[in-house]
């Protein structure tokens, strides 16, 4: 795990000191040492910033240079399977290996069988840079499913990319202005969706996609060699037609081999246990394959409705690994809440933003490599609002729409203070945290869910957007097609049509970047081992009975886990990695928000709608109504913008 950086520019410039300054800002993603290389003939540098696992001699050292001279290569990520590549390169060709690093090994495999064939053989997490002198040519490349991130665009006139912002903002005269469009999308979905960016002509590369730019005459060329789109559209990827128990069978052997690939590591190795199905499974797998004990990590918090770390401790307790654990007061989370825009180097405001990054912290003190469990959700129907979601749509599908429109209309319309009358019965009804519902809260904001015309837009607007009103509050916006919308799926099964918009858009822009940035803040390479695209591929392919079974969530997975963990210390209800952010708004970050969003502040900023802002902070202060999602998100943005201020 890395951090590449690199620009081609259009006059001659101090390039070893802009490089310099580029690597010093994402100096975390990379601290063991860093490289720079500069073509003066084409005004075009590599930057690197270099977190050694595998092969830490100076022979892994970047920017590399291949055996021919003809190509220059940076790279973030690994190749889990760079050792077979290695063997398959080697029957046929004569190569003086000069070290043990998958660099080399996917330098030569491009030098000798070409950019597609190459990346089409790895299976790997990986965002790459890749400089041909023959054609004079830049190629930046990110992996299948989205784990590395990789941004690129224009400062001025010149091409700049990196792994992160930062650097690019480092970029003499970078005056980039905020994409206000790119603002409504974040108040959306808590992150800015691929391929924008905060900024103007900076953007994110797509998963799965290489962009080739011409220097001499810079056009750009664009193509898509793996698209989770495709392959989960119905018809595109054949159907598993064999008993469940075969289904569970494949799926174990499937992943005892991606785990076993990714425990390949030459630092040492963990992962972190939230005792749930997915982690519990990867660390049981990896036990499995172990002649040591495995290091687990998990974090508890005071709150006990969102404490997680009793039960991945019983888990640990029966695996038999090297747990580590600690519990984190209230006011120790809180002290991180200021840091977030130091961590997520644009706007991102998904709260287990914390958690995941305390625990990151923990783990760096004793690994320098972390699997997680994450995807589960996504590719074995784990998350509960698929089901509440069908379940819904199948009742007020029957109703026509008009008179839904209508009635959530009416509904909106009642006084507050009529609805809290008539929904006098139902006070005090606590949910399954045993927390305090707002039952006015909820049915007015079950009312919306009424008038959404048909069941895509049932889930991407009504489970999956924090704000139907983004462009209201965000002034001089517009709306922006993302792929939430926009998606080619033709899917008839809902389960599956709702896991694939998560696939591909929530789990890329969300969960995998949360847990990248939190991670490389600590200089912490994770992993993801259900995300080797042949598990991918795999999961695709199979009928939705066998992830949704009697009721039964992720039944193929539990399967395989249950061979190895027994039932009892895994069949709980769901947590989440959550944190109480309504409370905290109201409590011990009340101060802090209220600087952030003074009315004299959000004036003078200009971004937000100063009427909207206050009136919804009002209403969550008062308990009101609970704005948690949509104010947390403008706080994160200020805080965001204050750090942007200081930089």
């Amino acid at each position: 795990m890395c951090g590449i950086t690199g620009f081609i520019a259009t006059r001659t410039l101090d390039h070893k000191k802009i490089l310099e300054n580029m690597i010093f800002k994402m100096n975390h993603r990379g601290p063991d040492s860093n490289g720079t290389w500069f073509n003066e003939n084409l005004n075009i540098g590599l930057g690197h910033a270099r977190l050694s696992i595998v092969d830490l001699s100076e022979t892994g050292h970047q920017p590399m240079l291949s055996n021919s001279g003809r190509y220059h290569l940076v790279f973030n990520g690994e190749i889990y399977n760079h050792l077979d590549i290695r063997k398959q390169l080697d029957k046929y060709l004569k190569i003086n290996w000069r070290g043990t690093s998958d660099t080399e090994t996917i330098l030569t495999a491009i030098e000798n069988w070409g950019i597609e064939k190459t990346i089409e053989n790895c299976i790997g997490m990986f965002a790459i840079a890749l400089f041909d002198a023959k054609n004079e040519t830049l190629t930046l490349i990110r992996d299948r499913m989205g784990e590395k991130p990789l941004y690129y665009g224009w400062v001025n006139d010149n091409f700049v990319f990196a792994s992160e912002l930062n650097p690019i903002k480092t970029f003499p005269l970078f005056n980039n202005p905020i994409n206000r469009n790119a603002l409504v999308l974040y108040m959306k979905h808590a992150s800015i969706p691929e391929p924008y960016s905060i900024y103007e002509n900076i953007y994110k590369l797509e998963s799965g996609c290489f962009l080739t730019m011409d220097i001499k005459d810079k056009t750009i060329t664009k193509k898509q060699y793996w698209s989770t789109q495709n392959k989960a559209n119905q018809n595109n990827n054949p159907i598993f037609k064999d008993t469940p128990e075969n289904a569970v069978k494949q799926l174990e052997q499937l992943l005892i081999n991606a785990v076993g690939i990714q425990m390949n590591a030459d630092v040492p190795l963990g992962a972190f246990l939230s005792g749930g199905v997915d982690s519990s499974t990867i660390v049981a797998l990896m036990h499995l394959q172990s002649d040591s004990k495995v290091n687990t990590f998990s974090i508890g918090f005071d709150q006990k409705e969102y404490n997680e770390a009793e039960h991945a401790k019983k888990v640990a307790n029966h695996i038999g690994t090297d747990h580590h654990e600690a519990y984190i007061s209230a006011k120790e989370v809180l002290d991180i809440v200021p840091e977030i825009p130091k961590i997520y180097t644009e706007p991102f405001s998904e709260s287990s933003q914390i958690p995941t990054y305390l625990v990151s912290k923990i783990a760096k003190q004793k690994v320098t490599v972390s699997l997680s469990g994450d995807a589960g959700d996504e590719l074995f129907c784990g998350y509960s609002r698929y089901q509440l979601a069908n379940k819904s749509w199948n009742k007020i599908s029957r109703i026509p729409h008009f008179v839904r429109v209508g009635v959530g209309n009416s509904i909106q319309m009642m006084p507050y203070g009529f609805l809290q009358t008539i929904l006098l019965p139902l006070k005090g009804k606590k949910n399954d945290k045993g927390i305090q519902i707002n039952v006015v809260d909820k049915l007015l904001k079950a009312s919306e869910l009424l008038k959404f015309k048909d069941r895509k837009e049932f889930y991407h607007k009504g489970f999956m957007t924090h704000n139907l009103q983004a462009t209201n509050w965000v002034l001089h916006s517009e709306k922006t097609k993302t792929l939430f919308e926009s998606n080619s799926l033709v899917i008839d099964n809902y389960f599956a049509e709702m896991m694939a918009t998560d696939l591909i858009t929530y789990l890329p822009n969300n969960n995998l970047a949360k847990v990248d940035r939190a991670a490389m803040a600590n200089s912490l390479e994770t992993r993801v081992p259900l995300l080797d695209h042949r598990v991918v591929d795999f999961a695709l392919s199979l009928p939705m009975e066998y992830k949704l079974r009697n009721g039964v969530d992720k039944w193929v997975l539990r399967e395989v886990l249950y061979k190895y963990v027994p039932k009892s210390l895994i069949e709980r209800p769901k947590m989440g990695f959550g944190v109480p952010l309504a409370s905290w708004l109201r409590g011990p970050l009340k101060e802090w928000c209220e600087n952030l969003i003074n009315p004299k502040r959000l004036n003078e900023e200009g971004f937000f709608n100063t009427t909207i802002v206050r009136e919804k902070w009002q209403e969550h202060l008062s308990g009101k109504r609970n704005w948690e999602n949509q104010l947390w998100d403008v706080i994160v943005f200020q805080s965001w913008l204050d750090q942007q201020k200081n930089n």
